[in-house]
């Protein structure tokens, strides 16, 4: 008899690779499916399992490919993940016996496979020990043992190798992209304090510690947390300190007529508003209407009443909102290789190519919107990755290509974000402990002389 938890694992770890879909999303609607059957124990082994195959998925196929004398490419998906799931429990897991990973492993493969597989899956288990993970570093390239030993996709190497990063600080920003991340809150100003928020989520249970900015706190062993009645009643929100920053930097002042040109799911556009006091306007654009939705939810679980949802194309020009707005906040779309700790499902599903096709979109999105801007005003461009052509880059063609522009010093507070400061122009965050990585800039339009 298979083990539940770890077969609606399989189940998963097969419609990423198949549907090339994202790990939280199917994670969780398949525990919704399954709930009247899963405790949660299992869905902490569900869980932890989707979530280690997919971050390390690359070193375990190395490993897979030292034992087994069929190519990966011609192996079942569904035994191929039965591989990947057990190894990564001999592997990473040390309060799950071997013995009970390769049992598990072998009669998932009687309910998925054949006879040869079974025997297969069996005989590739039993080989498998922690010295393979540690016969990985022996690699001599340094990248390539970066790639196998970090599971990072080495064209991610070179391409942080290629904006001058050197081989320490790439096998940094790997090791803290395999970090699993603590869950990181905003507290709604507009209904509650930090203080009195500490209070009421220490009643529900959930340790709660301050942040790096003022606004932040860091939940420990949380989990269910829409559940709460807290995140119910709109006291708080889910989101990384350092996207929270890009709301901080452009800082819009009460009553002021703000722009958010790519704004789903809300995380930063609530975050505007609760810093402008829920007073001005600010209007949030996405290019799909169902999106739009989810920042109308989360602005209405929030008590905030400024935001005006609009279903617009950010790249497509508009002479209606040509100097129209005092402030615009620009997060637009694109590789997220700083959030790869939390959608480690992006190293597998991104290739190098796409760099230049996001580029441009980019490029494009920052060309018309700063048409919106008015004389004065600031405009805050903002990233969740950390390749240089998406963001310094970028930047610097846009400013070659409009004198009216230039841009302004970040004034940052917090001196956890020094180092990552580039003249004081440029915040550019890799992976840490502690944040995701990002990228963030503010640009000023010129007034006429």
């Amino acid at each position: 008899m298979v083990d539940r938890a770890r077969e609606v694992a399989l189940k998963i770890l097969y419609k990423i690779d198949k549907d090339e879909a994202y790990s939280n999303i199917l994670l969780n609607d398949m525990i919704n499916k399954n709930k009247e059957i899963l405790n949660k124990k299992d869905i902490g082994l569900i869980s932890e399992i989707v979530y280690g195959v997919t971050t390390w998925r690359l070193t375990i196929d190395e490993i897979i490919k030292k034992h087994s004398k069929i190519r990966l490419k011609k192996i079942s998906p569904w035994i191929l993940n039965i591989l990947r799931e057990a190894i990564y429990q001999i592997i990473f897991l040390d309060k799950i016996p071997k013995s009970a990973a390769v049992n598990e492993g072998v009669n998932l493969a009687k309910k998925y496979g054949n006879r040869g597989s079974i025997g297969f899956v069996n005989a590739i288990l039993r080989k498998i020990d922690e010295k393979d993970y540690k016969d990985l570093f022996a690699e001599k390239n340094e990248s390539d043992r970066i790639s196998k030993t970090m599971s990072m996709p080495k064209w991610i190497i070179e391409e942080l190798k290629n904006d001058g990063l050197d081989n320490k600080e790439i096998l940094e920003i790997c090791k803290n992209s395999n970090i699993r991340p603590k869950v990181s809150i905003r507290v709604n100003n507009l209904k509650t304090s930090k203080k009195e928020l500490k209070e009421i989520l220490n009643k529900e249970g959930i340790e709660a510690n301050d942040g790096i900015l003022d606004d932040f706190l860091i939940l420990e062993k949380a989990s269910g947390i829409e559940k709460l009645k807290s995140f119910k009643d709109g006291l708080f929100t889910v989101q990384d300190e350092v996207a929270g920053l890009t709301a901080l930097v452009l800082n819009p002042s009460s009553g002021k007529n703000v722009l958010d040109a790519c704004s789903s799911p809300g995380g930063k556009t609530t975050y505007l508003a609760e810093i402008m006091k829920n007073e001005g306007n600010i209007e949030a654009w996405d290019i799909h209407e169902h999106r739009t939705k989810l920042v109308e939810q989360n602005a209405k679980r929030l008590g905030i009443k400024i935001i005006n949802t609009k279903v617009e194309d950010a790249s497509i020009y508009k002479k209606e909102y040509e100097n129209k707005f005092d402030k615009i906040l620009l997060d637009v779309p694109c590789l997220g290789i700083g959030v790869l700790k939390r959608k480690p499902d992006i190293k597998w599903q991104k290739k190098k190519e796409d760099i230049e096709e996001i580029s441009k979109i980019q490029f494009n999105i920052l060309k018309t919107c700063s048409n919106y801007l008015k004389e004065g005003g600031e405009l805050v461009y903002s990233t969740c990755s950390i390749f240089k052509k998406e963001n310094r880059n970028l930047i610097e063609k846009f400013l070659n290509e409009n004198s009216n522009f230039e841009l302004k010093m970040l004034n940052l507070k917090e001196k956890f974000f020094f180092k990552y400061l580039v003249d004081n122009k440029f915040l550019e965050v890799y992976q840490n402990k502690k944040t995701d990585g990002f990228f963030i800039c503010k640009l000023v339009k010129k007034g006429k002389k």
